[in-house]
């Protein structure tokens, strides 16, 4: 069974062969009350622009969580900043990269059919929940893991900014989220993240890492499944910190991948904070059985914030196997609201 769950660990080798004034006089006192009023009521407005409607959120989290009777959902985590995606919205993504029609929806069929595909599959989801809106996105793999060193020894391929800009234009006609995924064989996450700042500085783009790749001692990608400490996945919710404080940003969501006990260590050492959303994403195949007790194991019962859950149009429905419909993954506890076809 365990070896059923697996997330396609060998695809990756199918890129190894490509590649301020003087204010010391006296003001006048109708002059300073004016300007007291004026800084009360920026004050106010500033206030305003900074809070959400808390208890709208809560009832929201709370309805992702409704059949919870542990008290481990919803999580108790610190209000987002305006404009946060989650629990807003349902993230409808196609994953995958545009060198390999292997490694997910996204690079297997022209951009014009994949795009109709998503579509279909978003107002599947809006009919099976409509309490939710659902919205698209591009989910890319921007760095994917490599069987063999490359010049840096790292194993891992960074994909030109060209496809990533690609993703972006794709993306605008149907006004998806991009999310852009790393696969960080033996660098770091932190590395990594930096190099895709530019984009990660944009509001409608967003994270994933993979653990399923991180290779700390030195192992080959693929040979093994990797893994991320807490202080991994804090590294990249601090970078995304400083570019939301940076540039205004609403929140940046956060996917991390998991499908084994051993691929996040320390979960409870996991920082929430108000500019990151996490989204800890059930990402393996197999049977309904499999899949979800991987869910309740792994995702439902080391809480971090928010729950995801990946959905394979072929390896899910082989072996005698169904892929879940979402009419299904909506009575989850918690719903997922994230996700991903593959």
């Amino acid at each position: 069974m365990k070896k059923s769950i697996i997330a396609c660990i060998t695809l990756p080798v199918v890129l190894l062969s490509m590649m301020a004034c003087d204010r010391s006089k006296a003001a006048d006192p109708k002059e300073s009350l004016d300007k007291t009023e004026t800084i009360k009521a920026d004050s106010i407005q500033k206030i305003k622009a900074l809070t959400i409607d808390t208890i709208d959120f809560d009832k929201r989290n709370a309805a992702l969580s409704v059949n919870d009777t542990t008290g481990k959902w919803p999580v108790k985590a610190p209000y987002p900043l305006p404009g946060a995606i989650l629990p807003y919205n349902r993230i409808i993504a196609y994953y995958g990269n545009l060198y390999s029609t292997r490694m997910g929806v996204l690079g297997e069929f022209p951009r014009q059919e994949m795009l109709e595909k998503l579509k279909g599959e978003v107002a599947r989801w809006q009919a099976a929940d409509p309490t939710i809106k659902a919205i698209p996105a591009l989910h890319y793999i921007a760095v994917t893991a490599q069987g063999a060193p490359g010049k840096d020894n790292k194993h891992r391929m960074r994909m030109p900014f060209k496809q990533i800009d690609t993703i972006i234009s794709w993306a605008k006609p149907i006004n998806a989220l991009v999310f852009l995924d790393i696969q960080v064989g033996h660098s770091t996450v932190k590395e990594e993240v930096q190099q895709l700042a530019q984009y990660l500085s944009m509001p409608n783009v967003h994270l994933g890492i993979d653990p399923e790749f991180s290779m700390k001692n030195g192992e080959r990608p693929g040979s093994k499944i990797g893994n991320f400490t807490a202080q991994d996945i804090n590294d990249a919710i601090d970078i995304l910190v400083d570019l939301v404080r940076k540039n205004n940003l609403p929140p940046k969501v956060l996917v991390v991948h998991r499908f084994t006990q051993g691929m996040i260590k320390n979960y409870k050492d996991i920082k929430t904070v108000p500019e990151v959303q996490i989204v800890m994403h059930m990402d393996g195949f197999g049977s309904k059985v499999l899949k979800r007790s991987t869910y309740l194991r792994y995702i439902y019962k080391e809480p971090v914030q928010f729950t995801g859950f990946k959905l394979f149009y072929k390896n899910d429905n082989k072996n005698d196997w169904e892929m879940y419909t979402p009419e299904e993954l909506v009575k989850f506890t918690p719903k997922p609201v994230y996700i991903q076809y593959q």
